[in-house]
């Protein structure tokens, strides 16, 4: 008689890790209003989770850095929660762009103390492509959220014009508070409408398009 198999009650490891991740995160949490964003804060939200130096190694093999990526992970997907809520094709293009930047920040607010130290451990030298790459995640949710379907450079050009406004503007919601937050997001907001404006009467491609010619006469001859 053939032995049946062995089925473990046992979670995933996949599961277990995706779990373990956001239960160390919020123990991170906790902790780094007192610590800081740093290795210290690492091992001592782990240790308080019951996980060995292995354990720590194998789930953030970059330490805070991946603590910060998952915050950052999480604050997007409460703003995108938010954003759930709001049909964006009732709203104006800016304000779209506003009400987006105004739910990332808001979103952070319930962890400020913690936000606040993985803001300054994003700023260091160290750590700033990092942060780029984080706001430009968050950027990518809130264009997709505001309807952009560009698929040409203006899919790249929107995603880091919005990059742009979203690191002060983060900086400033959680160290100068809202309204100095909000206040700078509609200043932008602003001047890159006024520069959308502007662009719109140019054709760009027409320098491009006058080399082209003048190569292709090169080559072939002029046109009879």
């Amino acid at each position: 008689m053939t032995e049946a198999p062995h089925l473990s009650n046992d979670p995933p490891k996949g599961d277990w890790a995706d779990r373990m991740e956001q239960t160390v995160l919020d123990a991170a949490v906790e902790r780094a209003p007192a610590l800081g964003w740093n290795g210290r804060m690492v091992r001592a939200a782990c240790e308080a989770e019951g996980l060995s130096l292995g354990d720590e190694e194998l789930l953030f093999p970059n330490g805070a850095r991946d603590l910060a990526a998952l915050l950052s992970r999480r604050h997007d997907d409460r703003a995108m929660a938010s954003l759930a809520e709001i049909d964006p094709k009732s709203l104006k293009i800016r304000e779209r762009i506003a009400r987006a930047v105004s739910a990332r920040m808001e979103a952070g607010v319930a962890d400020l103390e913690a936000t606040r130290r993985c803001a300054a451990f994003l700023a260091l030298p160290t750590n700033v492509d990092l942060g780029l790459q984080l706001a430009w995640e968050t950027a990518d949710l809130l264009w997709n959220w505001a309807g952009d379907t560009a698929t040409d450079w203006n899919h790249y050009s929107k995603r880091a014009i919005l990059s742009g406004i979203l690191i002060p503007a983060l900086t400033l919601r959680w160290f100068d508070g809202r309204e100095a937050a909000e206040a700078f997001v509609a200043r932008r907001i602003d001047n890159v409408m006024a520069f959308e404006k502007w662009k719109a009467g140019k054709d760009f491609d027409a320098p491009l398009r006058k080399v082209a010619d003048t190569l292709s006469r090169v080559r072939y001859g002029a046109k009879s």
